[in-house]
Order: structure tokens, then C-alpha cells, then sequence
């Protein structure tokens, strides 16, 4: 599954507020991102990938992946001519990464520091 565009950061609060009704009583958003019209999430319970689809965007697919299911994962930062960094994320029982862009602006080693926090519990 890859979803192609640039992500940016989306404060935590604000995303808590927008995904409530998608959370769990207690569970909290850690860090988002938005790419595009899609948003990711990172809460202390799961990964949440909000998927728009559809021209109008009124579709809309919620994919939850436990921390535990994820293998393994990683991140490649941007460079002087590549200006984006790619986060990849394996999932047990697929062959195929989850595969997602964010901008420069986005301190990918947050992302990997998030990731790591929840993936080895």
C-alpha cells in the first residue's frame, strides 16, 4: 500500500479533535501528519491511516495496524536533490512495505523516534 504526495505535521490536539470519534476511551494522538487529502496518525495504542478516496473525498477508508504487528521499519532522509524522505513500514504477513513521503520540512527522525517507542513494547 503506498500513498504518494508529501506529508506535513499537524498538531496533535488539533488531530485528536478531527479522529475522536475513531479513538478508543483514553487513547491519545501522539504525533499526525496530513499527504494530501490523507492524514497519519500515531497514537499510544496503533498506526492509523485515513484514506480518502473518491473524487469528493466522502469515501473514506480507516486502516488501524497495531504497533505489534509491525516487523520492522525505515526511514531514508531527504538529500540535496532528493528533497523529500520516505518512511517504510512492513507489516507481518505482507511481502510489500507501507511506503509514505514526507516533506523536508518534516523531521523524519521524529517519525522514526515515535515509531520506535511504540514498536518495541
Amino acid at each position: 500500500m503506498g500513498l504518494f504526495g508529501n506529508a506535513h505535521a499537524v498538531d496533535p490536539a488539533s488531530a485528536h479533535r478531527d479522529y475522536a470519534r475513531l479513538l478508543g476511551q483514553g487513547e491519545q494522538v501522539h504525533a499526525a501528519y496530513v499527504l494530501i487529502r490523507d492524514t497519519i496518525l500515531f497514537t499510544d495504542r496503533r498506526l492509523v491511516l485515513v484514506d480518502k478516496q473518491g473524487i469528493t473525498g466522502k469515501k473514506v477508508e480507516y486502516h488501524s495496524i497495531p504497533y505489534r504487528s509491525i516487523t520492522h521499519f525505515s526511514v531514508e532522509t531527504a538529500g540535496h536533490f532528493d528533497l523529500d524522505a520516505e518512511l517504510k513500514i512492513w507489516l507481518s504477513g505482507t511481502a510489500e512495505p507501507i511506503s509514505k513521503t514526507f516533506t523536508k520540512g518534516v523531521d523524519i527522525y521524529e517519525v522514526q523516534a515515535i515509531l520506535t517507542q511504540f514498536v518495541t513494547r
